[in-house]
């Protein structure tokens, strides 16, 4: 295994905030591999073969939704475990979704090092930020209601933010055997679609300022 990190967002904004926060630092290789978990899981797949056995870590790092009463706008999260949240089918009633690993066609959840990420939780803190350690949940489809939240909520206790890449990154990360987190900077609540009340420019400044606390942990 190599001695680098491979950071994966999602959009160049994104990157460019990492980019920021790490100033430089070779140690990382930052890129903005797609919106989505698929296209993500294969630009996070080419990156690692490209590169095979030079990389120690891959950090799924971006903005996101965070869930009411774990995480507020402005807050950092750091995974402690990441779960494609909607990948399953629903009951024939409608009433139920069983994930895949309820249905035997292994797993929606990848693990990861959760004393690394209370380390890195730890740190930010240290640094002055609000940072916390939750489950981070993928989605295809960003979620728009407060039922749908709610759903969310119950179907992974902990639920800390909300994402459509990190599972993406994580599946390619475990299939080449190499450990992952995923790091995401709040710009919203999970829940009702108010664009108004987002933060984009300041959570792309939280993402710049965990960054570079990556530098010290890593």
């Amino acid at each position: 295994m190599g001695n680098k990190i491979l950071i994966v967002t999602a959009v160049d904004a994104e990157r460019d905030a990492v980019l920021r926060g790490l100033e430089g630092d070779e140690r990382f290789v930052v890129i903005a591999g797609g919106v989505g978990p698929a296209i993500i899981a294969a630009s996070t797949a080419a990156a690692l073969t490209s590169a095979a056995g030079s990389y120690r870590l891959v950090i799924s790092a971006g903005i996101g939704g965070g869930f009411d009463g774990q995480a507020d706008i402005g807050d950092i999260v750091v995974s402690t475990g990441i779960t494609a949240a909607d990948l399953g089918a629903e009951t024939p009633d409608g009433e139920r979704f069983l994930s895949v690993d309820e249905l035997g066609f292994g797993s929606a959840r990848v693990a990861v090092d959760v004393a690394q990420a209370h380390r890195l939780t730890d740190a930010l803190f240290t640094a002055g930020m609000r940072a916390i350690a939750g489950q981070a949940l993928t989605v295809s489809t960003a979620t728009g209601s407060a039922e749908q939240a709610a759903r969310l909520a119950a179907r992974v206790p902990g639920a800390a933010s909300e994402g459509m890449e990190g599972y993406g990154v994580a599946a390619a990360a475990q299939l080449a055997g190499i450990p992952v987190l995923e790091l995401r900077a709040i710009s919203n609540r999970v829940g009702p679609r108010d664009k108004s009340a987002w933060r984009i420019g300041e959570a792309l400044g939280r993402l710049a300022q965990a960054s570079a606390v990556l530098k010290e942990v890593f």
